[in-house]
């Protein structure tokens, strides 16, 4: 009797393993490479103003060898977005800064904002994965600086883009008044809220548009969603907001929550369209779960990477 128990227990363990096995060769080998294009529709703009397509990028973590992602990128042009958000962390490996570039040039000229993750100031390392069911993630002091200053230039003077790490921006798109306020990133307590009510007074004193009848959109942008940052973005009249950083949760059980979030965003809202509420006022947030993992945690399951389409439509906003 023992020893068919113990034929039992050893099966079962067997069957676990290559169960295992067959899901991690998925999430390494297929799902982490089939890229998806999710689409969301948001009514936040002035009625009767046409629409606006807002292509969300975010967490490409790219490597230079990693083709088959930059093509995917490249091919999204034919969306023909009206404006551009990216949430940060770009960079995946020290020489990837023209592999961003080449990328993202379809969307040279296009309208676009951007600000940074921890990742795109440093290298990515080996971490223990299941350190992140403990606690967010850590920087380590000895990882490699990246060149981001050649990132800003190529996203800045090659294709016009924002820079909203602790900046403001204001636009217009398509006929509407758009006002940008973002955040460097806030895993890294690099976050400067208290600065933006300034930031934000001195834009809207600048922008000819308060001195009429038309009003703008305010849209706040940050790479880690977390609480304190979106409450933050709701005070100062955020209406949408965009955000990346989660991953998702990279690894998933089908049908739940994410497992982790690497931050303080409940996990229910780690990735997708929601509504964020605080102090009774309440902004759509859109958290991409990214194109990209670590090179160093290269798989992904129940949770594909993505880009958003995000389409501004004119309505009343009901919030629920």
């Amino acid at each position: 009797m023992a020893k068919s128990t113990g034929s039992t227990i050893g099966a079962a363990l067997g069957v676990a393993a290559a169960a295992g096995a067959a899901a991690f060769a998925w999430g390494n080998l297929v799902e982490r490479n089939r890229f998806t294009v999710r689409h969301e529709f948001v009514p936040v703009l002035e009625p009767g103003s046409r629409q606006l397509t807002v292509l969300h990028l975010s967490d490409l973590h790219l490597a230079p060898w990693q083709t088959a992602k930059q093509d995917w990128v490249r091919a999204l042009a034919v969306l023909e977005p009206d404006l551009i958000v990216n949430t940060g962390d770009n960079l995946g490996h020290p020489d990837a800064v023209e592999a961003v570039a080449y990328a993202l040039e379809p969307f040279s000229g296009t309208p676009g904002v951007f600000v940074h993750g921890s990742n795109d100031y440093f290298g990515p390392s080996f971490k223990n994965p299941f350190a992140y069911f403990g606690a967010p993630s850590k920087h380590r002091e000895e990882a490699e600086p990246l060149d981001t200053a050649g990132l800003e230039r190529v996203f800045v003077d090659r294709f016009g883009w924002s820079n909203l790490n602790n900046g403001v921006a204001a636009m217009t798109v398509g006929g509407s008044n758009l006002e940008f306020f973002g955040t460097n990133d806030a895993h890294r307590n690099w976050d400067k809220l208290e600065s933006l009510p300034r930031l934000i007074d001195d834009m809207r004193e600048e922008e000819s548009w308060y001195e009429s009848t038309s009003t703008a959109v305010p849209i706040g942008v940050t790479h880690a969603p977390y609480q304190r940052v979106l409450n933050s973005f709701v005070t100062n009249g955020a209406e949408m907001i965009f955000a990346g950083h989660t991953h998702g949760g990279q690894v998933r059980i089908p049908g739940l929550p994410a497992l982790v979030t690497n931050c303080d965003i409940p996990r229910e809202q780690a990735q997708g369209l929601s509504v964020w509420h605080h102090a009774g006022r309440a902004s759509f947030l859109n958290v991409s779960a990214g194109l990209g993992t670590s090179i160093y945690a290269p798989v992904r399951f129940a949770c594909p990477p993505e880009a958003v389409l995000v389409t501004l439509t004119a309505g009343d906003i009901g919030y629920s």
